[in-house]
């Protein structure tokens, strides 16, 4: 049995700079995306309750094979990573991301239990990678995904949902979008990054896969910074003021 964790070599937003344009300028400092480790450790345990494999796959250019991006997920308590590394992927849509990693994951075998993603990437945020994955795997897709436990039949998953609490039996493979908070994560050590250096990393490029069919494509044509709405600035003193603030926030589509 295997279990899969998504993982994200991306610009570290600290060393990010915004233009007067709205253009975000990265820099040239990478790290593994912020909402990653949640679900690689989080992976982890359940691999270790599982007795599965657990195997962290990425997609991206050419660094995302660098020693360094491959020893900084090892680190993280992966057993083995599958790479995909391609400089035509460089600033990929989320639909040619999912496709690539689609792909990656079936070159794994028909025996992958679950598969695990945060819940969004650090320098884009758009959250629909995981869904993407589900629907070119043929599989279920749940976000909102807080605890996950192995049993004799699957996995019991407890997700929030519309406010409230859902607990769900997984009979077959699910991509899973943790919360931030499902799972805290240890600080790596010395020990954890030596032991990066043994792990198995099998190193792909667009050439050794197979990515499902696009319709279409989609590609950036302009930036530019939102525009900023002026405020109304009412303010409610009367004796029905917290009724009045009430109503003109449903009115805004607020509430």
């Amino acid at each position: 049995m295997k279990i899969v964790v998504i993982y994200k070599w991306a610009p570290d937003p600290q060393y990010a700079t915004v233009a007067d344009t709205g253009e975000i300028n990265w820099g040239t400092k990478r790290a593994v995306s912020e909402y990653d480790p949640v679900a690689i450790h989080l992976g982890r345990l359940t691999a270790d309750a599982a007795g599965a494999e657990l195997i962290g796959i990425t997609a991206g250019d050419s660094t995302a094979a660098t020693p360094k991006a491959t020893q900084a997920a090892a680190a993280r308590g992966l057993d083995r990573l599958t790479v995909l590394a391609d400089d035509a992927l460089k600033d990929a849509c989320a639909d040619t991301y999912a496709r690539a990693l689609s792909a990656v994951i079936k070159n794994l075998g028909d025996d992958v239990a679950l598969i695990l993603a945060g819940e969004a990437s650090a320098d884009v945020g758009g959250k629909a990678v995981p869904g993407l994955v589900a629907g070119f795997l043929e599989i279920p897709s749940l976000a909102g995904v807080e605890k996950i436990s192995a049993g004799e039949n699957g996995f019991t998953v407890v997700r929030t949902s519309a406010g409230r609490s859902q607990t769900l039996e997984l009979t077959g493979p699910a991509v899973l979008s943790l919360t931030t908070d499902a799972v805290s994560v240890p600080l790596i050590g010395m020990k954890d990054m030596m032991a990066a250096r043994k792990k198995p990393v099998e190193k792909l490029t667009l050439a050794d896969v197979s990515l499902p069919p696009a319709a279409g494509k989609a590609h950036v044509v302009s930036v530019e910074r939102p525009e900023i709405k002026p405020r109304k600035q009412i303010i409610f003193d009367s004796e029905n003021a917290a009724a009045e603030l009430v109503a003109a926030l449903r009115e805004e589509g607020v509430l």
